[in-house]
């Protein structure tokens, strides 16, 4: 039951909660409770996908979604099309608009996933409470020109509604941060996948996305899929300026992440042989190289070193020392910074080759995150 004092961001939040890990239930009076799940994330095609349109909704006055894809029931994704004549943005401003009033707090309680668009100008997407400047272009995944049929809108619509496709990006990518709901955008969302498949294969790597494309996110997604995937996963992210530490620590905070900042070298050789916290943060110059052939300390866990701003901290006596100390980790490097010749083919000697690159003429018509504002 969703409380009308709520606002629409604590309802959301709340109800996404109960889609991604259920929720305990008693059947019946002196009955033990048991666990409900009302998405199998797992198993796509054991959910039952519904598409309803013209989905109207009453009370103080009526709006009328054009499309609604229910998953299992629930509203999950909404869909505004219009004319090749019609701008999109009046598709958008409808999504917008169906929000605000108190009566539909419920039915948008349970939405993850707002589009909008037609054959024209394409499609965009966000997500509840996004604003208007904040939808941002879903482009066909092959990268066709844009005069091919269906590239603007029926191949990018049929990539996002593949049911596993789908139902990943919905439990692994939405961010709850702060106020703030967030999806990615398409280099996030393909960085992630990149990063996935390497670190599956034990492989570390750089990857090189532009400034201001959003690298401390792409941190807290793949650090959330890590920690959930694997019970032994640690985590070290490793800045080399205060107010990096700062920003990357508060990023991780507000999206729910539980770390933990080192406070002196000490304290880092106490927490790096403990189990817990299973993910810290630590400057570049918590690493003793005072004596570069001693016995390293004993770390505990299977360890993912992530060095942000990567280019700069990939050599000297440091360097040496943090991969003395953790042998055995993956080290995902993260950059965004224009390279000289020279310091990127010494990046990709230390990382090895690119997980995932998007440069700035790939990001000149894009914004950087999808979010929503309250």
């Amino acid at each position: 039951m969703i409380s009308l004092q709520s606002t629409l961001y604590d309802a959301n939040f709340r109800t996404y909660g109960l889609l991604r890990y259920g929720a305990d239930v008693q059947i019946g009076l002196g009955e033990q409770t048991r666990s409900v799940h009302f998405i199998d994330w797992a198993n796509p095609d054991s959910n039952d996908f519904a598409l309803a349109e013209e989905v109207t909704l009453r009370g103080g006055f009526e709006r009328r979604p054009g499309m609604v894809l229910y998953i299992n029931g629930i509203a999950i994704p909404l869909i505004e099309l219009r004319r090749g004549s019609k701008d999109k943005a009046g598709g958008i401003r409808q999504l917008i608009s169906n929000q605000e009033s108190t009566f539909n707090l419920a039915f948008f309680s349970t939405v993850q996933l707002l589009l909008a668009g037609n054959d024209a100008q394409g499609l965009c997407y966000g997500t509840v409470g996004s604003p208007e400047a904040f939808y941002v272009q879903l482009k066909d995944e092959a990268g066709l020109a844009g005069g091919e049929p269906g590239v603007l809108l029926d191949r990018p619509l049929a990539q996002m509604f593949d049911k596993a496709r789908l139902l990943d990006f919905l439990y692994h990518f939405v961010i709850f941060d702060a106020g703030i709901k967030k999806l990615p955008r398409q280099h996030q969302y393909a960085g992630i996948k990149a990063a996935q498949d390497r670190t599956g294969k034990r492989e570390g790597r750089v990857n090189w996305h532009n400034q201001g494309s959003g690298k401390s996110i792409l941190m807290v997604l793949l650090a959330k899929w890590l920690l959930e995937g694997d019970t032994n996963a640690r985590i070290l992210v490793i800045t080399d300026r205060e107010e990096l530490h700062d920003q990357i620590t508060k990023v991780l905070k507000n999206s729910g992440l539980d770390s933990t900042r080192s406070g002196s070298r000490a304290d880092l050789v106490d927490k790096l042989g403990a189990t817990r916290p299973r993910l810290l943060c630590a400057l570049i110059h918590k690493f003793d190289t005072s004596d570069l052939t001693a016995l390293p300390p004993h770390a505990h866990g299977r360890f993912y070193v992530f060095v942000d701003e990567a280019h700069r901290t990939q050599g000297g006596d440091m360097n040496k020392q943090m991969k003395r100390w953790l042998g055995d980790a993956i080290f995902i490097g993260f950059t965004g910074t224009p390279l000289l010749r020279k310091d990127k083919q010494t990046t990709q000697y230390v990382f090895g080759t690119p997980i995932h690159t998007y440069k700035f003429p790939e990001a000149v018509n894009w914004v950087t995150w999808v979010t929503g504002r309250w």
